[in-house]
């Protein structure tokens, strides 16, 4: 097996690294875990976005019922899309397209703040199933794209993790707001994150950055303020990434879709 070099500060470092050497694996950072075959990236998960089956099911695209159907059946095989797929439950290019958004979306919380690598699982694949791989640099540079674009509107990145709270101007002189922007507005309650929002919404989590980022420039929308005391984080929260996501994220997945 050719040798897989993994010594490096950063995510994106690791993953060049492993494109260079045509791994498959999973790469796991500080917020999310990076799964590669031959060297691209299928899927990308992080706790601060909403899964593939939050989305599609919330979307409207599958079932509940489907999805699980899908996932009992086909999770151990790492066939999952396809058992969608073939089943006629899902259109490929609809599959594709959520899966692509859903794969940008955690990306940008991986590596556009480009923190450390935790570790990389040799051979590892994802339950899902191939898709449409992507070439790390095209991940890389999106993710990028999106963070300098975010910045533009407003450069506080607090924004995209913290819990959120309305400021007295988005009660009293909010004015008329774009549908999008006004749906969002009305789920921030000083507890709810973007990830939070995103999946109450069933959309996509960097179109909710966008938004959030532009209440945030108007005055509308501020961090919420820390607790006194802060308490150990729930399990299955958002905050960290974890070195076996597969189970994690699946045991989140069905928490998110009974509570639809």
């Amino acid at each position: 097996m050719t040798p897989v070099r993994t010594a490096h500060d950063t995510v994106s470092g690791a993953l060049a690294a492993l494109a260079a050497d045509r791994a498959t694996g999973a790469l796991s950072g500080e917020r999310g875990v990076v799964h590669l075959a031959d060297g691209r990236v299928v899927h990308v998960e992080s706790a601060l976005t909403p899964d593939l089956g939050s989305l599609l099911v919330g979307g409207g695209a599958v079932t509940p019922e489907n999805w699980w159907d899908a996932v009992g059946r086909d999770g151990a095989h790492r066939r999952v899309g396809r058992r969608l797929v073939d089943g006629g439950r899902l259109a490929p290019g609809a599959l594709q397209l959520c899966h692509l958004g859903a794969l940008f979306d955690a990306a940008y919380f991986v590596l556009a703040h480009d923190g450390p690598v935790r570790r990389f699982r040799p051979g590892a694949a994802h339950w899902l199933g191939p898709v449409r791989p992507v070439p790390v640099d095209t991940v890389v540079r999106e993710s990028r794209r999106r963070r300098a674009l975010l910045d533009r509107i407003w450069p506080d990145p607090a924004v995209d993790t913290a819990p959120l709270a309305r400021t007295a101007d988005a009660d009293v002189d909010a004015g008329p707001l774009p549908v999008r922007r006004g749906r969002i507005l009305a789920r921030v309650d000083g507890v709810r994150t973007a990830a939070d929002i995103a999946a109450a919404l069933a959309c996509r989590t960097y179109h909710t950055l966008v938004e959030l980022r532009r209440l945030a420039a108007g005055g509308l929308v501020v961090p919420a303020p820390r607790p006194a005391a802060s308490a150990s984080p729930a399990p299955g929260r958002p905050g960290t990434a974890r070195d076996d996501p597969d189970t994690a994220l699946l045991r989140r997945l069905k928490d998110a879709l009974e509570a639809l």
